[in-house]
């Protein structure tokens, strides 16, 4: 899948569909100075659950409710190398609550220090709404692991809602 599937078109004919992390990162930044930084990163974690179920969307996988390995396949390739290169997805597991989904070289946690408290807001978003589109199913996120803090991935939780 290459990012010319992920679109109808190309939408800049020069530059291409991508920017740099670091032009996304001074976003963030940007809102969580005139926001503040909770209302920030509930802003991007919106933005993000509106990219991913608009992206299940366009691969055709909504409401499709695959198992879990083509669920995991389909979003590594949409949003790894392959695709948007938003994070690299290696696995999703059920849980007794939701799904367990684990993350590596997510656009969050790229160029931070070792011990930074920055969390998923943007990937945590997209992913969440990518599962609920894909599995048609409710989904509170959170991390709760990272790799700037310890974790050998970031890792979300998406936990059901009534």
């Amino acid at each position: 899948m290459t990012n010319a599937t992920l679109t109808a078109t190309q939408l800049r004919s020069e530059l291409g569909d991508f920017n740099s992390i670091i032009c996304f990162k001074a976003l963030i930044f940007g809102l969580e100075e005139a926001l503040g930084e909770k209302a920030a990163s509930i802003s991007a974690a919106a933005a993000g659950r509106l990219r991913g179920k608009s992206l299940v969307a366009e691969l055709g996988f909504a409401g499709s409710k695959p198992d879990l390995e083509t669920a995991t396949t389909a979003l590594r390739k949409a949003l790894g190398e392959e695709g948007t290169r938003l994070c690299i997805i290696d696995k999703i597991e059920v849980t007794e609550t939701g799904y367990r989904v684990y993350c590596r070289e997510t656009i969050c946690s790229a160029g931070e220090p070792q011990g930074s408290s920055r969390t998923l807001s943007f990937t945590l978003g997209a992913v969440q709404g990518a599962l609920e589109t894909m599995m048609e199913q409710r989904l509170r996120g959170t991390q709760v692991e990272s790799v700037l803090r310890g974790g050998q991935h970031d890792v979300i939780e998406l936990e059901f809602r009534g």
